[in-house]
C-alpha cells in the first residue's frame, strides 16, 4: 500500500500544478502538445518512484512519418502509464466515458483529444467513437492507441477483442501494432490497491497492414496472434 500511496502522491502534487499551466496554455494557444509531454513525463517518473522499471522491444523500426494504431492488451491500472510514455510522438487513446468525469484529468484527456467509449457497447456507441477517432487521426495527426480487450483480464489470458478498433483499421487504413504488455498483472492486479516493485516489459510487434486482410476479423486474429507470440514462447509464468 505504501507505494500505491508514493505513486498518488507523485501524480497529485506533479499532476496539479502542470494542469495549472498546461489546460490554460491550451485554451488560449490551442496546443495541447505541451501539456500531453508533462502528462507523460509525470505517469513514467511515477513508476520509478514505485520501484518499477519498463523495458521495451521494438521488433521493427516504425517510419516517422506515418501514423499509427497501437493495439494492446491490458493487464492492469499501471498499464497506461507504462506504455504511454514510450510511444513516438503524440497519441490519442479510446478510454472509458466515465473517466471524463474525473476532475481536471477528465478535462485534460478532452482537450487531447481523449475517445470516449461508452460502457453499453452498442453499435452507435462503436461508430461514434470510430469516427472521433478517424477524425482525431486525420485533423491533429496522432497515433490511436487501444487497449482492444477493453477491460483488465483477471487471469492474464486474452479476452475477447472490442470490433471498434479494427473498423477503425480498416476504414483509415492506417498501420497497425500489436503490443504486449507482460508483468503489471503481478505488480498491481485487477481489483487491488497494492503496487509492488518490479519489472515490466513491452513488446512491440512489426506493424500489419489492414489493406493485406480481407476482413475486419482477419486482421483481428493476426493482431491476436502477435499478441499472444510475445509470452506464449516463454517457459515461465511471463507476468500474467
Amino acid at each position: 500500500m505504501f507505494r500505491a500511496l508514493m505513486l498518488l502522491a507523485v501524480y497529485i502534487a506533479l499532476g496539479l500544478p502542470a494542469a495549472i499551466i498546461g489546460i490554460p496554455w491550451a485554451l488560449v494557444t490551442g496546443d495541447i502538445t505541451p501539456a500531453y509531454r508533462m502528462g507523460i513525463a509525470i505517469a513514467a517518473f511515477g513508476l520509478r518512484v514505485a520501484g518499477i522499471r519498463v523495458e521495451a522491444e521494438w521488433r521493427a523500426a516504425l517510419d516517422p512519418a506515418k501514423k499509427y494504431l497501437f493495439f494492446s492488451n491490458h493487464l492492469s491500472n499501471l498499464d497506461p502509464p507504462a506504455l504511454i510514455p514510450l510511444l513516438p510522438g503524440r497519441t490519442s487513446i479510446f478510454i472509458k466515458r466515465s473517466l471524463l468525469r474525473i476532475p481536471i484529468l477528465g478535462y485534460g484527456m478532452k482537450l487531447s483529444g481523449f475517445i470516449p467509449v461508452s460502457r453499453e457497447g452498442t453499435v452507435e456507441g462503436a461508430k461514434q467513437s470510430v469516427d472521433q477517432a478517424a477524425a482525431e487521426m486525420a485533423r491533429s495527426g496522432v497515433h490511436i492507441t487501444s487497449f482492444v480487450e477493453g477491460t483488465r483480464s483477471r487471469d492474464g489470458q486474452l479476452l475477447p477483442f472490442k470490433k471498434g478498433p479494427f473498423y477503425l483499421a480498416m476504414e483509415t487504413c492506417a498501420p497497425v501494432v500489436p503490443v504486449t504488455i507482460e508483468g503489471t498483472r503481478k505488480l498491481m492486479p485487477r481489483g487491488s490497491l497494492k503496487v509492488r516493485p518490479g519489472t515490466v516489459r513491452i513488446i512491440f510487434h512489426p506493424p500489419l497492414d489492414p489493406a493485406n486482410f480481407p476482413t475486419r476479423d482477419d486482421l483481428m486474429e493476426a493482431v491476436r496472434a502477435s499478441i499472444r507470440s510475445g509470452y506464449e514462447s516463454k517457459s515461465e509464468d511471463p507476468g500474467y
